[in-house]
């Protein structure tokens, strides 16, 4: 999700040589690929602003990029100019109503849908809404495309899904095999269940699988509606249908775990042990986040005492159908003076395959681009991308809600968790998410 991703430092795994510690760091990224922009990036000097969030390893993916666009076009002149978190969501909320918004902006694809008012449309011939279908994911691109018209690039595949962090040292520690053989959903459990630790007193002090953190519990709401069979959308998406069939049973699926034992949801959420420092601070065995935590644990964490991996989930039944963000991307103002050129840029940094690895790779962020996904340059950097290969194709774009965090962590996430923790039933939060879900479109 944005705001953990954000609220972590990611950083270059090779900067940090852990490879005893965690999945392992190779070599650095090649330099970026220079190629020529269209006609128009050769005359004339052009200042053109970048605004991004402040993010480390993002940033500083986005100073090679920028350097070298220059040295291929020596007129332009690129300023980068970062904003703390939640600065930036403020800053955009006021600078683009008046018009006085930067020439590209750094924007998280599901928010493109509010937004598109305010945004350029992406030139045909920079590419068209075909080419980037082709071109991305489909889960990345999807935020990017509202009323099938492009309004930007995407730079990563934000997922949430199917992926944990595990602890090599409690596995073993436990006489569990490791790596695990999880067949099932099932399985996972059954080791979970042998992880759990408890005080004297009886208190859990080990959560043996942590899935009751924001994301986590929603998309995997989410993905277990999906791979049952049914959807949470209506069919011409104006609305959501959360009361059903397919829902109750995921939500009742939650709930059987936490009866079974691998996690107590009062300890272990998201106000309390939230997932990823609880993980890293020797209190979760299996901790459901995205892979984004593995750099976050590899800077936040340089001492963790244990070894540790970042591993995937079988599919509660069938294939691994999810939902997910589309993650960061680029869109150009429509105030910019030179459009031509800012999505020249855009384009340089965004769908050249090259370019693409050395962001993906600086930042630790899963490709946007299957052919950037499949390199060689990622798989040697990022070994753990290959286990998450085979399920991205199953992923689809969660879709256009009139406020994606409204719905998502006020609505969703709390009544979840009530029902984990026993205040709500599985009936009684349905019903209310239904009814507060599709309120949100009134």
């Amino acid at each position: 999700m944005a705001r953990k991703i954000l609220l972590s430092g990611l950083v270059l795994l090779l900067a940090l040589g852990l490879a005893a510690c965690g999945p392992p760091a190779t070599e650095a990224p090649a330099p970026p690929t220079e190629e020529p922009g269209v006609e128009e990036v050769e005359v004339g000097p052009i200042s053109l602003r970048l605004w991004t969030h402040q993010n480390p390893t993002f940033n500083e993916g986005y100073e090679a990029l920028i350097a070298a666009y220059q040295e291929a076009h020596p007129n332009v002149e690129i300023t980068l100019e970062t904003f703390e978190y939640d600065t930036y969501i403020q800053t955009l909320a006021t600078a683009m109503p008046a018009g006085e918004e930067a020439d590209i902006i750094q924007l998280f694809g599901t928010w493109t849908a509010e937004y598109a008012e305010r945004l350029a449309p992406v030139p045909e011939d920079v590419m068209t809404v075909a080419e980037a279908e082709a071109l991305y994911y489909a889960a990345p691109i999807g935020g990017f495309i509202v009323d099938g018209v492009l309004y930007g690039l995407p730079q990563e595949f934000n997922i949430e899904y199917g992926g944990v962090l595990v602890n090599k040292t409690m596995f073993e520690e436990a006489g569990l095999t490791y790596p695990p053989e999880w067949e099932t959903i099932d399985d996972v459990l059954e080791d979970a269940l042998a992880l759990v630790q408890y005080d004297e007193a009886g208190v859990m002090t080990v959560s043996g699988f942590h899935f009751a953190s924001s994301d986590a519990a929603v998309f995997s709401f989410l993905a277990g509606i999906l791979q049952r069979g049914g959807d949470y959308w209506n069919a011409d998406r104006t609305g959501f249908t959360f009361n059903t069939p397919e829902a109750r049973a995921q939500l009742q699926w939650m709930v059987d775990a936490i009866e079974m034992g691998v996690s107590d949801p009062v300890l272990f959420e998201d106000a309390e042990n939230w997932v990823g420092d609880a993980f890293f601070e020797g209190r979760v065995a299996i901790g459901y986040i995205g892979p984004w935590a593995i750099s976050m644990g590899l800077y936040d964490f340089p001492d963790f005492e244990y070894e540790w991996d970042y591993l995937t989930l079988p599919p509660i039944q069938g294939d691994p159908l999810f939902a997910a963000d589309s993650g960061w991307g680029l869109v150009v103002s429509p105030n910019s003076a030179h459009q031509d050129v800012a999505w020249d840029f855009v384009k340089f940094v965004a769908a050249n395959p090259d370019n693409a690895a050395q962001w993906n790779i600086t930042s630790s962020t899963l490709p946007a681009i299957p052919e950037v996904a499949e390199s060689d340059a990622v798989l040697e950097a990022m070994p753990w991308v290959a286990r998450e290969l085979e399920q991205l194709p199953y992923g689809r774009h969660l879709g256009s809600m009139p406020d994606r965090d409204l719905v998502m962590y006020e609505i969703l996430y709390p009544h979840i968790l009530n029902v984990l923790q026993g205040v709500e039933t599985v009936d009684e939060a349905l019903e209310m998410i239904d009814a507060e879900a599709n309120a949100t479109f009134e």
